[in-house]
């Protein structure tokens, strides 16, 4: 049965921005109850007060401020170290019968020189391979006839070490995510383990993307 409560709920529930706005307490209950009246009327085909609506939401703040804040920002001011790195290129290459040969020998040759970043992750249809810029030249010896998708160049890593309890909390990388979207940062890869994640980024964003991490351990 459809109730105000679960209309409204829903409402929130599919507007990511809007609801995290809502779980802040920093939006006006009535306008925004205003704003959702037609839909609402729509939903349940009868004429619906508002204050009903600012009840509901009221209550929707009131349990997302756990919901959403209490669990996640516990998590988020337990962050460990936050590592930056510059000068990265990023290759995306489809995946072929040869390209993990290929991928073999140029880890063997990458392994002889020092302080050279290098990360890699396969799906279904790309391989994606990230590295210190100063490897381009072995990425385009041992790579040549594969077919590339995607090269980026000038960017940045940030690698945020994360408590263990992450994974037992839902929303920690939407929380974090969403902030760097307010922001405008542009993430052109995102690459994770159980308790670590790396973003890349333009080396002309890493200073704010850095900035708004950093500053989640003190919400």
């Amino acid at each position: 049965m459809k109730t105000i409560s679960s209309i409204v709920e829903h409402h929130i529930k599919t507007r990511p921005f809007l609801l995290s706005a809502l779980s802040q307490g920093i939006i006006n209950l009535t306008s925004l109850a205003r704003d959702m009246m037609p839909e609402l009327e729509m939903h349940l085909g009868k004429e619906v007060k508002q204050g009903a609506v600012v009840m509901a939401l009221k209550r929707l703040s009131e349990d997302l401020d756990f919901r959403v804040n209490h669990k996640i920002l516990k998590v988020l001011k337990n962050i460990g170290e936050i590592t930056v790195r510059s000068s990265l290129s990023d290759y995306t290459f489809v995946v072929s019968e040869t390209i993990l040969a290929r991928q073999s020998d140029f880890i063997s040759e990458l392994d002889k020189q020092s302080d050279v970043f290098y990360t890699s992750s396969r799906g279904v249809n790309e391989t994606n391979i990230v590295v210190s810029s100063l490897a381009n030249p072995l990425v385009d010896k041992h790579f040549k006839g594969e077919k590339l998708i995607q090269r980026l160049d000038d960017l940045a890593s940030i690698t945020v070490k994360l408590p263990k309890e992450n994974v037992s909390v839902p929303g920690i990388y939407y929380f974090i995510f969403q902030r760097l979207a307010w922001e405008g940062i542009i993430i052109n890869e995102v690459i994770s383990t159980s308790n670590e994640f790396t973003i890349l980024v333009s080396e002309e964003v890493v200073d704010v993307a850095f900035k708004v991490i950093k500053d989640l351990k003190n919400l």
